[in-house]
């Protein structure tokens, strides 16, 4: 017998195999019961997956034509040293002890995917971070470095992490950081969200356009 019949003879005891099995489940009645209660608590699964997606989103903001998002001022404490105080854009506000030369805000954005898009659902973001960066490599190496977290505990589902891991079938995450902007006493800079996803820091007073003005 050739080599090659083999896995024929294989298939087709396979092929009478799946025929007996489902003539034998299939005259059994609680074969029907098993699929349907298996289909109840997939959907059951389903619509807790849906609540927990639904509690986080409550946690981001949506997303315009270019959204402010947060307004950031500086007062010297000492050489390299600065007290940064972030303001959101619903008025609340923290303050925070940078280190460094320059700082940056992140923050995370998730875009809604087809056919969720199609429903005109605006993208949205939440602030994650902020932190001071020394201008000399020297310092970046030796001196202590401050980063902030400016996200909340994530309420329900981390629906963020789980699309920048290919988990989610309903939003894309994406990861918007500002250019490094430098700190100055009295500087008072405004970040927006354009639709494209990456932040923008722009200063707001003469402290800070002279202080961007010094690093150009």
């Amino acid at each position: 017998m050739s080599f090659s019949v083999a896995p024929i003879l294989i298939l087709g005891v396979s092929l009478l195999l799946v025929l007996v099995g489902a003539w034998v489940l299939l005259r059994h009645k609680w074969v029907w019961q098993w699929i349907k209660g298996t289909a109840g608590l997939a959907l059951v699964a389903l619509a807790v997956y849906l609540v927990l997606v639904a509690l986080n989103l409550y946690s981001f903001h949506e997303l315009t034509e270019e959204t402010p998002v947060a307004t950031i001022s500086f007062r010297a404490t000492g050489e390299q040293s600065y007290i940064a105080t972030v303001t959101r854009a619903d008025g609340s506000s923290q303050d925070f002890r940078l280190n460094g030369d320059q700082w940056q805000l992140d923050a995370r954005i998730v875009k809604w995917k087809t056919p969720f898009s199609l429903l005109g659902l605006k993208p949205g973001y939440q602030l994650d971070r902020i932190q001071g960066r020394y201008f000399a490599l020297e310092d970046e190496r030796s001196k202590p470095r401050t980063l902030y977290s400016l996200s909340e505990k994530p309420l329900g589902m981390d629906v963020w992490q789980h699309a920048r891991e290919g988990w989610s079938f309903l939003v894309d995450a994406r990861y918007g950081s500002a250019a490094y902007l430098p700190m100055a006493d009295g500087a008072i800079f405004e970040v927006t969200v354009p639709p494209a996803g990456g932040l923008i820091g722009r200063p707001l007073n003469g402290s800070a356009q002279r202080a961007v003005a010094g690093w150009q």
